[in-house]
């Protein structure tokens, strides 16, 4: 099962979800679980398991063009079919901006003088950590990148067990997209606030579009109104779990521990919440 745990926005506690579901099924099944953190511009949930065991640290590389300036007739074509502008024809040179290259190597093949070859550049670095059994697999960009669509693949190709819960990063953009992709379910985190609602409905369509099963766990629950709670009765969208706006789970949190091994009998619910969400994959 692969299940990703992700929100419309940020601070609704996806963290707190994945990293508690994990091990709440480490504790039962002793093994087969893998956590990967795909908010590879602020991975964190490796920071909850401070006895882990870094096993494997890779640097994450993308492909860039290469211009030959003595073979370059600075016809433009290349220029014209790249659709990110990430190459630039002037009349006596070409300007390559790396940051803009999705590596398609469209360029290379429209060049009529096969000036235009390949390299590579780093984006980040991808960890593997074991930590008492489990694994955990996370990324960071590197300062100034603006694509993580590489990296995140990176880090799902990387998690590979029979259960690998994906953290999502925050929003509804591409990063969020490439995370819960190939995805057989997805548990969206939320919060009963009006901003609540509103990333949630954003994202539902998402996932809609992409043909991945949903249902919600509301956190914080106690706060905001009722709104949420009518909307997914409206949508017959549903409900598996609420954890309550408890300040001990939130101290808990805050001192980078899970709180299901501080709250032991949360453990079993969380089991329950896997075994529902395999019953409705199934």
């Amino acid at each position: 099962m692969k299940l990703s745990i992700a929100s419309g926005k940020g601070g609704t506690g996806k963290t707190l979800v994945a990293t508690s579901l994990a091990a709440s099924l480490h504790s039962q099944r002793g093994r087969g679980i893998t956590i990967a953190d795909c908010d590879v511009e602020e991975p964190n949930a490796y920071l909850f398991f401070p006895d882990r065991t870094l096993l494997e640290e890779e640097s994450c590389q993308v492909v860039v063009p290469v211009v030959d300036e003595e073979k370059c007739t600075h016809c433009g074509k290349c220029s014209k079919v790249c659709n990110y502008h990430a190459l630039a024809v002037l009349p006596q040179t070409v300007l390559i901006f790396p940051q803009l290259c999705h590596g398609c190597g469209a360029c290379s093949i429209v060049c009529p003088e096969k000036a235009i070859s390949e390299s590579s550049r780093s984006i980040g670095e991808i960890f593997h950590a074991r930590s008492e059994g489990m694994d955990i697999v996370w990324a960071k960009l590197a300062l100034g990148e603006a694509r993580t669509t590489p990296l995140i693949k990176a880090v799902k190709d990387r998690a590979q067990s029979d259960t690998v819960i994906v953290d999502c990063p925050p929003g509804t953009s591409c990063s969020l997209v490439e995370s819960v992709r190939g995805s057989d379910f997805c548990l969206l985190v939320t919060e009963p606030t009006p901003f609540g609602l509103y990333d949630l409905d954003i994202a539902l369509r998402v996932l809609d579009k992409m043909g991945i099963p949903q249902a919600v766990l509301v956190n914080k629950s106690g706060v905001g109104d009722r709104k949420l709670y009518q909307y997914l009765m409206e949508k017959k969208i549903p409900l598996l779990m609420e954890i309550p706006l408890d300040r001990r789970i939130a101290e808990i949190y805050s001192r980078g521990e899970i709180f299901v091994l501080q709250m032991p009998e949360w453990k079993e619910r969380f089991v329950e919440l896997a075994k529902r969400i395999e019953e409705m994959i199934s």
